[in-house]
């Protein structure tokens, strides 16, 4: 159990809507509840339509909840005063694209009350973090997405918050800026703040949070850490083979429950990691050519695709 501060905290959050101009009302957000610690990265995932960018907006202060109850850094998402303590970035920010990154930084730091002596070294600070100091006085206009991403960033940090809110950060970049926006992240961890990430990207997820929270049909379906998902369940392994009998093949699978896959003049299967040696064994008596043999590593990917599932599958049911 972490004795770390409960940052955000989100307790049967429930949120319906009207579409049109009919009196149907729809659920959004089912009850969900979860909490996101302090000096964490916390990834907030799901399917498009799930209710990831609601909770968002809720927490934001955007939109009120129809019953329930969020809070960040022990105060009420409804007040005002706290928000000083928090930095924002939206899935797609607009900015004035005459001006250049130090420009705007200057004028984001206006806005959220920077003192004005202490404007100039924070601007300074901000470009050399986010990797822009050498295009600090190019137009907005000028920059690629990936640049943009990180002057969002900048504008998110500029008056140096505990708690950052990032709305899809990666979307739209490529490889590069989206490691560019992950260092970002990090580094941003390790002085302290905490991170709240809403996303889809499944693979940035793995790499970067410390826990996450898996959204479908606005329910919560799965909390807690990422090693925890990942090393949920019985350890498994993936043995290739080639010239595999068919017998042995139907041996493998009777025995041991083994999934088999066909790949030309290979087999692959996927076995229980307790049984691995006893199936090499056998293929190998049997003259079985061994062409590979890795332990399989649950991905957050089949987990979310898991969840989905059991969503669709309740749906389904009712």
């Amino acid at each position: 159990m972490s004795d770390r501060a409960e940052i955000v905290r989100v307790d049967d959050l429930v949120k319906d809507v009207r579409p049109g101009f009919g009196l149907r009302v729809k659920r959004i957000l089912e009850g969900i509840s979860f909490r996101v610690r302090e000096r964490e990265i916390f990834g907030f995932i799901g399917p498009n339509g799930a209710g990831k960018t609601t909770t968002l907006k809720v927490l934001m202060g955007l939109i009120r909840a129809t019953s329930g109850r969020a809070s960040i850094l022990g105060h009420d998402v409804s007040e005002i005063s706290f928000r000083r303590q928090i930095g924002f970035l939206p899935e797609q920010p607009y900015f004035y694209d005459y001006l250049t990154g130090r420009e705007i930084l200057r004028f984001y730091s206006k806005l959220s009350g920077v003192r004005r002596e202490h404007r100039e070294r924070r601007v300074t600070e901000l470009l050399e973090l986010v990797g822009l100091t050498a295009a600090g006085n190019t137009r907005l206009r000028g920059y690629s997405k990936g640049m943009l991403q990180r002057i969002g960033v900048a504008q998110a940090l500029v008056h140096d918050p505990q708690v950052v809110f990032l709305d899809e950060p990666m979307s739209g970049l490529d490889p590069v800026g989206r490691k560019e926006v992950r260092d970002i992240i990090l580094r941003l961890r390790d002085e302290g703040k905490t991170i709240f990430m809403n996303t889809h990207i499944l693979s940035d997820v793995e790499m970067v949070c410390d826990r996450v929270a898996i959204i479908v049909n606005g329910r919560i379906r799965y909390e807690g850490a990422i090693d925890e998902f990942l090393d949920a369940g019985e350890p498994e392994a993936d043995l290739v083979f080639a010239n595999l009998p068919a017998e042995t093949a139907v041996q493998l699978e009777e025995s041991f429950g083994a999934r088999l896959r066909g790949h030309g003049d290979r087999i692959e299967l996927r076995i229980a990691e307790k049984d691995s040696s006893a199936a090499l064994r056998l293929a190998l008596d049997a003259g079985a050519v061994v062409i590979s043999a890795t332990p399989h590593r649950v991905s957050l990917e089949s987990i979310f695709l898991s969840a989905v599932n059991e969503a669709g599958a309740e749906g389904g049911a009712r």
